[in-house]
């Protein structure tokens, strides 16, 4: 049937433009003599290539040039709705009765005089096997029994879209209470461990350890990791909370920083330091200040 009802639209509908086209993707779902068919905004506005409202605009131009008419008590799939070509049943109805006549005969063009054939409850059921309903609620409305011997057939809601619901309004066992509590199961903390303040951090075995087997303890020594260790804290004191972890190995950074005491202050740059002992360029600058950072003796003395 929907390739006569496409057929009427192109030879006989007085539509134009968007109206046209909306009533064409319509036309082509048609289920039966009847011309019912279902149809979404959504896939109206995609087989038309138009936008939501010009499609909305079609549809009311459509049901007021009496071309088309909306089946309230019905849907169809996904619960679309269901549509009526109340002068394209017409049409058709005109011309199977001819036919069934004199199958030669020729047919007069349509005209809006032309009964539409009455809807009965007959052909309503016959519409079921193309998904369109009545709608529950109405008198029409029976047990929707699929063939496989359901109680119901699938049910019309659409799905939840995913990550929808509703947020909790004071936070969810995972989230802090309180703003300003720190939250514990940020990236490079250890799940629920307990964090703390730099000052209140103390050097663990394991940190003390690392610095003797890399060579830090002898090379400052126990004062100079003393105070290498005091100068870190002064310099994390107004940082936040963090894990021992964290202070650990940010404790380890600083210290692999940390100068040896007693180092050569090195003048590479004109300017920069003392003035140098007169009489010298400054090349010999230079490679007394390599001289001194290598202990050896600069022939200046």
């Amino acid at each position: 049937m929907s390739s006569e009802a496409r057929e009427w639209v192109f030879e006989h509908s007085s539509s134009k433009g968007t109206a046209r086209l909306v009533l064409h993707a319509i036309a082509d779902r048609v289920a039966n003599d009847e011309c019912i068919a279902w149809a979404s905004l959504g896939s109206l506005v995609t087989r038309t290539n138009a936008s939501r409202t010009a499609v909305r605009d079609a549809l009311t131009a459509l049901e007021k040039s009496g071309e088309l008419t909306t089946l309230d008590h019905l849907e169809g799939p996904q619960r679309s709705t269901v549509y009526r070509l109340p002068r394209t049943a017409a049409w058709l109805a005109k011309v199977a009765e001819a036919r069934r006549r004199d199958p030669d005969a020729y047919v007069e063009p349509p005209t809006g005089s032309d009964p539409v054939p009455e809807l009965d409850e007959e052909a309503e059921k016959g519409l079921r096997r193309y998904g369109i309903w009545p709608k529950k609620g109405t008198e029409s409305g029976t047990s929707r029994r699929n063939p496989a011997g359901t109680e119901s057939g699938p049910s019309h809601r659409n799905p939840t879209p995913r990550r929808a619901g509703i947020r909790p309004q004071h936070g969810t066992e995972s989230d802090t209470q309180n703003r300003r509590e720190p939250k514990l199961n940020r990236k490079g903390s250890s799940g629920c461990a307990a964090v703390t303040l730099a000052a209140d951090w103390q050097v663990d075995p394991a940190s003390h350890s690392w610095a003797r087997l890399q060579g830090h303890l002898d090379r400052l020594g126990e004062e100079g990791l003393r105070a290498a260790d005091a100068k870190w804290r002064a310099h994390r004191a107004g940082h936040g909370p963090r894990s021992a972890t964290a202070w650990a190995a940010d404790w380890r950074s600083w210290i692999a920083r940390e100068h040896s005491p007693g180092r050569p202050n090195l003048y590479a740059v004109a300017g920069s330091g003392p003035a140098p002992t007169g009489g010298i360029t400054r090349a010999q600058q230079h490679t007394a200040a390599l001289l001194a950072a290598l202990n050896e003796p600069t022939g200046t003395e």
